[in-house]
């Protein structure tokens, strides 16, 4: 299904000191950096002295936080100067279960062998999730093809786990990314990450439908990947798709499990695109809501540990300042998300996370990584996640 297009620019916001924690966990973590980008290293560095991670790994491609040009970087390449070292430190490190990307990194490849939109795009980001998936016996490579776009990803096989990731029993990497309009956007993901893990968190989850796409019975949300179990051998027979009010009923699915838990939630059913302050949640159609209102979007703020979901094809298409088309995720960066997940192509509508697995995870104690991408249904796709993978502030 293709979205409808428009743009919407943050305003920058303050932040808040940070009280540094060394996590336990840093170890199940790689960090990749690019030695042409500045800012990179910038973020890389203060990553590491945040987090305590000792597992990185420099590459040196083009720097993408220059120019939009090189947000793109042809798969020979890709292969040649990213992916072979990094399969070479991940077969030495076989107790890697997070990929950190820092801004300057590429975030689609072009020319890839069978994976992404029309088969060749995919996000560099979804790409390295799916490493190693074509030799599992379990994986299932699947073929997307609605209202003109077509391409190929793998099934998520952590979609709606009911068990914490590891490499070793999934497959595959949680990759995320620290990355937004600036270095010191890039570098508050995990400012606010470590002040979240201090403190209880107290904002609410806004859940923001549009009423004129109607409702899906809430009963049979989340929509499964497949309908009926699929046949590994053979590949996908009956892929689901998404209606749009199959997305709406899932927002109401999502509140209706969050109610007796006593997490504090806004159910919005109006004609009217809401803003929201000292948010721990956020989903919305974006830019694709009937009465998108830009004002709103730009005065989004979010709590420490906040994080955010909007149904918008290529909300992630760029992390530089640009004018003209859909929503971005770098507005929502700069306006004090913790971590946000967005597309840098067009994914369809089913790849869009799930609003109740995503917060169900989260609140249940699952941390970032693991709680988008439980939610969402492809890797080796279009997907990019922002945000340090650790940040886990319902425990």
């Amino acid at each position: 299904m293709v979205f409808p297009l428009f743009l919407s620019i943050a305003d920058v916001a303050m932040t808040k000191p940070m009280a540094v924690q060394k996590s336990s966990e840093a170890d199940r973590v790689l960090l990749l950096m690019n030695s042409q980008s500045p800012a990179s290293q910038e973020i890389g560095a203060d990553y590491i002295q945040k987090r305590g991670i000792k597992n990185k790994l420099v590459v040196a491609v083009a720097d993408s936080a220059v120019t939009a040009q090189n947000e793109t970087i042809a798969y020979k390449e890709f292969s040649e100067k990213i992916e072979a070292p990094l399969r070479a430190y991940l077969k030495t490190h076989p107790k890697i279960d997070f990929i950190v990307l820092t801004k300057g990194l590429p975030i689609r490849i072009t020319g890839a062998p069978g994976l992404g939109l029309s088969n060749v795009q995919p996000s560099m980001d979804s790409f390295m999730a799916a490493l190693d998936y074509d030799k599992s016996p379990g994986a299932i490579k699947i073929s997307l093809n609605d209202s003109g776009f077509t391409g190929t990803a793998y099934a998520n096989r952590f979609w709606d786990a009911k068990t914490r990731f590891s490499h070793a029993q999934y497959g595959g990497y949680l990759v995320t990314r620290l990355d937004g309009y600036t270095v010191d956007d890039a570098k508050r993901l995990t400012t606010f990450a470590l002040n979240a893990e201090a403190s209880k968190p107290s904002g609410k989850i806004l859940l923001d439908s549009c009423p004129s796409f109607g409702y899906a019975e809430v009963a049979k949300m989340p929509v499964p990947i497949f309908n009926g179990v699929p046949d590994p051998k053979n590949g996908a027979k009956d892929l689901n798709e998404l209606s749009y009010n199959a997305y709406n009923g899932d927002m109401l699915k999502a509140a209706e499990l969050l109610a007796p838990r006593n997490v504090p939630y806004i159910l919005e059913k109006t004609d009217t695109f809401v803003q929201g302050n000292g948010l721990m949640g956020y989903c919305s159609w974006g830019s694709n809501d009937s009465h998108f209102d830009p004002a709103n979007y730009k005065k989004l703020r979010f709590a420490d540990g906040g994080i955010a979901e909007t149904a918008v094809s290529t909300s992630a298409r760029t992390f530089l300042p640009t004018t003209g088309g859909q929503s971005l995720i770098a507005d929502l960066i700069s306006q004090r998300v913790t971590g946000v997940k967005g597309y840098c192509d067009e994914p369809l509508l089913q790849a869009v996370a799930s609003p109740t697995i995503l917060f169900d995870r989260y609140t249940r104690g699952w941390n970032l990584a693991e709680s988008f991408y439980a939610a969402s249904r492809f890797v080796g796709w279009e997907d990019i996640v922002i945000g340090d993978p650790l940040c886990r502030p319902y425990k």
